[in-house]
């Protein structure tokens, strides 16, 4: 089960409080400094004009740094150069669940972009998602014999660049209007980093280079061979600065996810309630237009934003008895700003140590229980952004109260968001920034389509296991069959009773089946009440 520590989601924080390994220098910086220069966090005691607090108070008390969580004053008296939501990369998808035999479509920061395999060059492309014949969405076309992306409207087809190659409409001995401008669709920047298809959204053709001059945030352990790092995805019913803040947040896991996820407790420790919540000792190191840094209370592991889409944890757990491997583990979130109220997350946990569980148990299994997770806090956040929404996100500072420590992340994020980015993002010209109505709690936690079709290995097993209850059906039914046609001596009582078990048996299974195929693929409904 210690090789499965890593698939948790910020339950590390509570094993890095409670563990007293100490980590070296070395590997603590190691995060940090593999990123690109541009991106990485500046240490806050270096800048002249940083205005921020480091938050040390005890978590028991009431803190004068939490009065203004935000720091609303000190932003007043500060004018720091405004973050350009459209002048960074984004994540989009993980390469292992894209085929490369259809286009797909995605929104990325209210973008409607189309994600597809061009062979003769042998890359991913990422497209505008909208044929400039009539607009219709390019992703549900094809790719033809040729490897180019054809609209099935009306059969236009595009190359690599976005030139349009073929109009079967247009005379063959006619003027060739498929090299019109207006024929073209426009083409975003893009590249695969750590098997994760990322694009600029911006189409101009001046940003064509862009990744000669700014590249994606690079965590070399999910390109490290000695490292398990499986990956998934989800789309989220709640937009991306909730989704952001939540996976910042290690204090409600022991109670939001209670019997899903094990709290560790420090040795000695007397459990002050059921669930084993405590005080969190947070410390924040840097924080600027980059993102920011923070450390637990021992120094064995900490956290790093960087903005819009990368937040992880690392941690060191030391070496075993005769090892001299030092185990290492990351929790490593993708937050993706997809349209107001709507988010998606790209998560992987890499680790070395266990990598063999990874290697026999199939890849939907994890990614059950981490749904699983997903769902059981997955209501309640998307009703607490719609009462965000109400008090106005500039005043979350004032509609919320946070007075402890534990909290030292969200309200560096929140006041990240405030200082930087106006406190919430820019959607351009294509939202207004209002939530959509709330559906039905069967809608908001559906898993097919917000996981299972966008997931290549929990499509195939949930392909795999229909077929399975489809066959488990037949064989049943035909046991009795068999039984009820056989005339009296032919079957002995023996064989009789052996097809009527495995009829009964079948059946049986089957049900099951269709109970796990629905409780886990389709909807699983989740009462903290009852927990």
């Amino acid at each position: 089960m210690e090789a499965l520590i890593a698939s948790s989601f910020s339950s590390f924080q509570y094993l890095t409080n409670t563990s007293t390994t100490t980590l070296p220098t070395t590997q603590t910086n190691r995060a940090i400094f593999n990123l690109p220069i541009n991106q990485r966090p500046t240490p806050l005691i270096h800048s002249n004009n940083a205005k921020f607090k480091i938050y040390t108070a005890a978590s028991s008390t009431v803190p004068t740094e939490f009065l203004d969580p935000l720091g609303q004053e000190q932003e007043a008296k500060t004018h720091d150069k405004k973050f350009d939501w459209f002048a960074h990369w984004y994540p989009v998808m993980p390469v292992c669940d894209l085929d490369k035999r259809a286009p797909h479509g995605k929104k990325v920061l209210g973008l409607d972009i189309v994600v597809w395999w061009d062979k003769n060059e042998n890359e991913w492309k990422v497209f505008d998602d909208s044929c400039p014949h009539r607009l219709a969405p390019l992703s549900e076309g094809r790719i033809d014999q040729w490897g180019r992306l054809q609209c099935v409207y009306h059969g236009w087809c595009f190359g690599s660049s976005g030139d349009c190659k073929f109009i079967p409409q247009a005379p063959r001995d006619g003027p060739p209007i498929h090299t019109s401008k207006k024929a073209c669709v426009a083409v975003y920047p893009s590249t695969v980093s750590n098997d994760i298809v990322w694009f600029w959204p911006n189409a101009d053709p001046q940003y064509k280079d862009i990744l000669s001059k700014k590249k994606p945030p690079y965590i070399p352990e999910l390109d490290d061979p000695s490292y398990a790092r499986l990956m998934g995805n989800r789309d989220i019913a709640y937009g991306y600065e909730v989704l952001t803040e939540n996976l910042m947040d290690p204090a409600h896991v022991p109670y939001a996810h209670y019997g899903l996820m094990q709290v560790q407790q420090p040795k000695n420790s007397v459990k002050a309630d059921r669930e084993g919540g405590r005080p969190l000792d947070i410390t924040i190191e840097n924080l600027d237009i980059n993102g920011f840094t923070s450390k637990s209370e021992f120094g064995v592991g900490g956290n790093i934003f960087i903005p819009p889409c990368v937040f992880y944890g690392f941690a060191n757990l030391g070496a075993k008895k005769g090892s001299s491997l030092q185990r290492r583990f990351l929790l490593i979130f993708l937050c993706i700003p997809v349209s107001p109220g709507y988010s998606r997350l790209i998560y992987s946990f890499p680790r070395n140590f266990g990598i063999w569980v990874d290697r026999i148990v199939p890849r939907w299994m994890f990614h059950v229980r981490q749904n699983l997770i997903l769902d059981s806090d997955l209501y309640l956040l998307h009703l607490e952004e719609r009462k965000i929404m109400e008090a106005g996100p500039s005043n979350w500072q004032k509609a919320c109260f946070v007075p402890t420590k534990s909290d030292a992340l969200v309200v560096s994020f929140r006041k990240w968001l405030r200082k930087y980015a106006g406190g919430q993002i820019d959607w351009g010209t294509k939202f207004g920034g209002a939530l959509p109505p709330t559906p039905p709690r069967e809608q908001l936690l559906d898993r097919y389509w917000s996981h299972v079709v966008n997931c290549r290995s929990c499509s195939a097993a949930y392909k795999g296991l229909n077929v399975l209850e489809g066959v488990l059906q037949v064989i049943s039914v035909a046991s009795i069959g068999i039984v009820a046609a056989a005339k009296q001596g032919v079957i002995s009582a023996a064989s009789r009773i052996i097809l009527v078990s495995m009829a009964v048996l079948c059946f049986l299974a089957s049900r099951w089946l269709s109970h796990f195929i629905i409780k886990n693929f389709r909807y699983h409904d989740y009462n903290h009440a009852f927990r």
